[in-house]
């Protein structure tokens, strides 16, 4: 077995690395793909443009819709170059990621014609409506209505805790079709422009900065029901699909691996916890390797679910191991912001909610990886 990427696979790897080092700015963050500032919003589409232009943004879509086919490593290469250097592709990483796969793979001709060329351009902005007041670790439990009115869809309810709401133009919304059918039967997908009436977002308070997370209330929007993705009732196994992509797309550990070498090599000369900063490097490593693992059985066609929830543990131990090290190496200097070791905490914390709380994550892995009973 070769471990060694190819020569054509390290090459995309340079050029990646070359347009951020050319197009990011030098100071982004993980903060900063997190907490859009219009200033920060035009960085992140001229990095998207910039990986456009050189023909590394979307190579691993179909050849008919602007890619090339390219296989899932390549896709992998990219997300950890990406997510290395603080993801400045903001919130697009979303869409090349699962919002275009999503709607190439059950969308209509006029909805693939309508929304792949922005997309593929790096210059629209998506947000998710999937998590609700009541209806987060249990998302199948959602209750945001759509009634079927004519030739609209009229919506209402609530979702939280919603990434770039208040600069998206799309959201990838969740909704409840059939109130009578199981909850995960019931479950259909809106493509919501974000400028129609009747859809107010809200800022939610929250320790990683302003505007890091938001509410969207829907009072009686008519959606058209060309903007349905896929079948009425039929939204469920396609939006499994879609957070298993999702799970697998971020490459935290990278970053993490990154931010711990950083910080080991700025240390001043001095007593150093190697056992932690030793577990801490194994806990991103560890976290590489089940997201390899997550690939491989993409790339083969194996659909396992489990396997994605482990990514999403194991980069949850990542980025808790590093900030760990990096707090207690900074002592109270921590507590400084903008200091590295205060960065990373921040970072840290709600990646065990994000895309699936840990508690969630470790159960599934349980029930379908392992065969255990639920919890």
């Amino acid at each position: 077995m070769d471990f060694d990427w190819s020569p054509e696979e390290s090459h995309l790897r340079a050029t990646v690395r070359q347009v951020v080092l050319d197009h990011a700015p030098p100071d982004w963050t993980s903060r900063s793909r997190d907490v859009f500032t219009p200033e920060l919003l035009a960085a992140s589409k001229r990095v998207c443009r910039a990986l456009a232009d050189a023909y590394v943004w979307i190579p691993h879509w179909p050849a008919e819709y602007g890619g090339r086919d390219a296989s899932v490593w390549e896709q992998l290469i990219i997300g950890e170059e990406l997510w290395g250097a603080g993801e400045p592709r903001g919130p697009q990483y979303m869409n090349t990621n699962w919002v275009a796969p999503a709607i190439i793979a059950a969308g209509t001709e006029a909805q693939r014609d309508r929304y792949l060329p922005a997309i593929a351009a790096g210059d629209v902005l998506w947000c998710q409506g999937f998590s609700e007041p009541d209806a987060g670790s249990d998302l199948a439990s959602l209750r945001t209505s759509a009634v079927r009115e004519g030739d609209s869809y009229v919506v209402n309810g609530q979702k939280i805790w919603t990434s770039y709401a208040h600069v998206a133009q799309h959201c990838f919304l969740l909704v409840r079709t059939d109130a009578s059918a199981k909850k995960h039967d019931g479950i259909s997908i809106l493509l919501v422009p974000m400028d129609l009436p009747g859809i107010e977002v809200r800022e939610v308070t929250s320790i990683i900065g302003p505007h890091a997370v938001h509410e969207i209330f829907f009072a009686d929007v008519r959606v058209p029901v060309d903007c349905l993705l896929g079948e009425e009732n039929g939204g469920w196994p396609l939006i499994r699909k879609v957070l298993a992509h999702e799970r697998v797309g971020a490459a935290r550990f990278e970053r993490a691996s990154r931010v711990l070498d950083q910080a080991m090599r700025s240390l001043p000369d001095g007593p150093v916890d190697e056992v932690a900063a030793g577990r801490a490097f194994a806990a991103c490593e560890a976290a590489r390797a089940l997201a390899y693992a997550a690939v491989q059985d993409r790339g083969a066609g194996r659909d396992r679910s489990a396997t994605a929830n482990a990514t999403r543990v194991g980069n949850v131990a990542a980025e808790r191991a590093v900030a760990r090290v990096l707090s207690d190496e900074a002592g109270q200097q921590a507590l400084v912001a903008g200091d590295p070791a205060d960065e990373q905490l921040t970072v840290s914390l709600p990646v065990s909610i994000s895309s699936g709380t840990l508690e969630v994550q470790l159960d599934l892995v349980a029930r379908l990886g392992l065969d255990l009973p639920r919890a």
